[in-house]
């Protein structure tokens, strides 16, 4: 059976660097679950599904959805279909759309059932998982489940740092957004009973990592 790290924490904690990195000390799958949620989101946009609504609309949507994604952190891509999505789904333009396709329940009833399938097909010895709720919804039951979080200064500037003065607004904008937003699904701040809690406000990238890695470990 495939192990499963489950990283969770709020936006611009690092997640997607740290637990691709974690993936490659470890030689284990990457699955980035937010992934899916903005090809969706990209998918509603352009029209390749029907727009996610309430009941049945979202169930046609879901049905619509022909998903792929890579799992080995140094050849990452994202598909809908035939369409490679790997950069369009970083745009500011989905960055905006995603929570309102997110907050849905059969779309987030489905995101749980695809991740659970796709750990279960990858046959490698082990999947970081990471994203919004993988420690309390997705895999509660995994061994190791790690919040990974930094105060929201700490996280703003993270995402700001290589950007223009105009982009860094939006980045500011988005992030307080989501996190606002998501917040009103998943508690993503607080670690559940069994989650282990790591706070990068004071550390680098390396020392993250290897926090994260100690406590896999230990």
């Amino acid at each position: 059976m495939t192990e499963i790290i489950a990283i969770d924490g709020p936006a611009g904690s690092g997640k997607s660097s740290v637990s691709k990195q974690v993936a490659r000390e470890l030689g284990y799958g990457y699955l980035d679950t937010g992934a899916a949620y903005r090809a969706l989101a990209l998918a509603v946009m352009n029209s390749w599904v029907p727009k996610v609504v309430e009941g049945e609309s979202a169930e046609a949507s879901i049905r619509a959805f022909d998903y792929s994604i890579s799992l080995n952190p140094d050849d990452f891509w994202v598909k809908v279909g035939e369409h490679d999505v790997t950069e369009a789904i970083r745009s500011n333009d989905v960055a905006e759309n995603v929570s309102a396709v997110a907050k849905h329940p059969e779309v987030r009833s489905f995101m749980k059932t695809l991740t659970r399938s796709l750990v279960e097909a990858s046959r490698m010895p082990g999947v970081v998982v990471e994203g919004r709720d993988i420690t309390t919804v997705v895999a509660p039951d995994a061994k190791n489940r790690i919040l990974l979080t930094a105060a929201e200064e700490v996280r703003l500037r993270r995402r700001s740092a290589e950007l223009s003065p105009e982009a860094a607004k939006n980045v500011e904008r988005q992030v307080s957004q989501r996190d606002a937003q998501d917040a009103k699904v998943v508690d993503f701040m607080t670690p559940a009973p069994g989650v282990a809690l790591v706070d990068s406000t004071e550390l680098n990238f390396e020392q993250t990592v290897a926090a994260v890695l100690s406590v896999v470990r230990d």
